[in-house]
């Protein structure tokens, strides 16, 4: 058995200081994805959306940002997953996006408010026609009997929709995330990671102040 205790390292690939901050999260997030992104990372733009339930049970899955704006950060699901049920019951989220290549995370924690049917048909009708098959296929979250029963449905729908545009599924819906605080966290030497929050204040400014690692 592995000795778990003895797995660590350094983080020494940069520091954070506050003068190196852009004025809003927004701009900040959006200087650091780009980085990610020129870097080649896997799936830069994958976040952990983590939603509760009623009896206050959290619960997490790993999906991809599809936009972002001074709005906050959107997402798309069906609206009959265990996500959006849960964001139906309690809309306080909080995303995570790991980028362990570069030492570096963010953190973002607001409300999910849902988009307009018309926003979400835009994105829906940009993806290939299999994702949009699948989603069709798909009742995500619930039971399914096996691997076949998926690919029976979703032959099934492929046959349906051969001809002509595939229409967008009234259970497909999509949310933006309106950030009220968000953390860019740095790794440090010796742990001393630099940290620092954003808190949005009641006259749309935003807040920065450093945190102990």
């Amino acid at each position: 058995m592995m000795k778990l205790e003895d797995i660590r390292r350094e983080y020494s690939k940069g520091g954070l200081r506050r003068d190196m901050l852009a004025q809003t999260p927004i701009l900040q997030f959006e200087s650091w994805l780009q980085q990610a992104v020129e870097a080649k990372f896997a799936d830069p733009t994958a976040m952990v959306v983590a939603t509760v339930d009623e009896h206050g049970q959290p619960s997490q899955r790993i999906v991809l940002l599809k936009h972002l704006d001074d709005n906050g950060f959107v997402f798309f699901t069906n609206t009959g997953s265990r996500k959006a049920q849960e964001i139906k019951g309690n809309n306080k989220v909080c995303l995570h996006f790991p980028w362990h290549e570069i030492e570096r995370q963010v953190i973002v924690y607001g409300e999910a408010k849902p988009l307009s049917t018309a926003a979400v048909a835009k994105y829906f009708l940009s993806r290939p026609a299999e994702s949009q098959l699948a989603a069709w296929a798909s009742q995500q979250s619930r039971p399914v009997s096996s691997r076949k029963a998926l690919m029976e449905t979703f032959l099934s729908m492929k046959a349906k929709f051969s001809k002509g545009e595939i229409p967008l599924p009234d259970f497909w819906g999509g949310y933006c995330v309106e950030p009220s605080k968000v953390e860019f966290w740095q790794g440090g030497e010796h742990r001393l990671h630099d940290r620092f929050m954003y808190t949005k204040q009641s006259d749309g400014s935003w807040d920065i102040s450093r945190l102990n690692p």
